[in-house]
């Protein structure tokens, strides 16, 4: 995870050490149990050091929040593995955001499911957060309408209808893999998933073609 330079090395190291510990606890127990008491425990420190570090709660989870977009990054920037096809790249987006969600359910409520009510991203961490994730889209949907494999007057429109279906598809699948499978039905598997991913974002960008 990142360290932030711009305070003392013995407090980078501390929150850093808060934030593995955050990032323990949700994994384990869920957003629920993201309590400042329970955090400091888990690091093996007082609370004071979260209101050190973080200001409190809120500026606790806003780090998680932020941390969390930067691991969406990483996996939709790994899964382009260089590709310079720009349907492909669409393509490699939906299986690294889809890779994401299912490997880390918590981490992505927070960022997308409102668990907890009371935290709320400001605007211009939202903003930041499209910045840093929902640009990896955009350049693919950019190339895609420059090289005339899709029809769009505007590449981020045609990237905001991408990424719900990928968020709606991925998010379902990732709400029923949390549950008792259903007998006979269809998505009863990680490979079916793929598949059924790969259909939707197939479909939807043949109608853009």
């Amino acid at each position: 995870m990142p360290r932030d330079v711009s305070i003392p090395k013995e407090l980078g190291a501390l929150r850093q050490d808060l934030l593995d510990a955050a990032m323990r606890v949700l994994r384990e127990h869920g957003a629920l149990h993201l309590t400042l008491r329970r955090v400091a425990d888990a690091a093996g420190t007082s609370t004071m050091g979260i209101y050190t570090c973080f200001g409190g709660r809120a500026g606790l989870l806003e780090a998680i929040y932020r941390y969390g977009f930067s691991i969406l990054h990483e996996a939709m920037t790994r899964s382009l593995n260089g590709s310079t096809d720009p349907i492909a790249r669409i393509m490699a987006v939906a299986y690294g955001y889809r890779r994401f969600a299912l490997s880390d359910p918590a981490l992505y409520a927070l960022m997308f499911e409102r668990p907890l009510p009371d935290f709320d991203p400001s605007p211009e961490q939202r903003n930041d957060a499209l910045g840093l994730t929902f640009s990896v889209l955009t350049e693919a949907t950019s190339a895609a309408a420059e090289a005339h494999l899709i029809r769009s007057m505007d590449p981020v429109r045609a990237a905001y209808l991408v990424w719900t279906t990928i968020h709606g598809i991925v998010s379902i699948e990732l709400t029923c893999s949390l549950r008792s499978p259903l007998p006979g039905w269809f998505l009863d598997s990680r490979e079916e998933g793929e598949r059924v991913l790969t259909d939707g974002v197939n479909a939807l960008l043949s109608g853009l073609a």
